[in-house]
């Protein structure tokens, strides 16, 4: 065998190491990023999570004199249908950045909205160190599962409006 032949079979070796070390880099890189996309998803989810938060909270607060109830629907949220004036608690309805669409889970209680969560079963990133008004669900503890952050409002989300003062006091 010549020396030009075997030169050329060192060559495509070194050929083929170089592929499989760029493949084996590009994966690496391409973990890195799906894992830095997702963290930027899971801020996004606890800052929409917030803004519902505080709307219901806006809305359970918005009549003083009433008992503290949730609306019946998300759309409630929008225009609040209580008042004979434009009230708005949200601005729009989100979508779920998990999910891409605007299929929040609400949870209810006597037919009101309580809170509500995404329904990725995607794993959180974030177990500990959330705020004040996720709660995260019994069934797995820290939050294992985007589906289990509970977005509620809390007493501190919005303090209550006192009740008017009756005028001449």
């Amino acid at each position: 065998m010549s020396t030009r032949a075997r030169q050329r079979g060192v060559t495509y070796l070194l050929m083929l190491f170089a592929v499989a070390a760029l493949g084996f880099g590009l994966a690496r890189f391409g973990s890195l990023w799906s894992i830095g996309a997702q963290r930027a998803r899971e801020v996004e989810l606890l800052f929409i999570g917030g803004e519902f938060a505080r709307a219901l909270a806006s809305y359970q607060a918005a009549q003083p004199d009433a008992p503290a109830v949730g609306p019946a629907t998300l759309d409630d949220l929008l225009l609040d249908p209580r008042v004979p004036f434009v009230r708005r608690h949200l601005r729009r309805l989100y979508r779920d950045p998990m999910t891409g669409a605007a299929d929040w889970i609400v949870e209810r209680q006597e037919g009101r909205i309580v809170g509500l969560h995404s329904r990725s079963e995607r794993e959180a990133l974030r177990s500990d160190g959330l705020p004040e008004w996720v709660s995260v669900g019994a069934t797995l503890a820290g939050g294992a599962r985007y589906r289990d952050w509970l977005f509620r409002p809390t007493d501190t989300t919005i303090p209550r409006r006192p009740p008017p003062q009756a005028a001449g006091r």
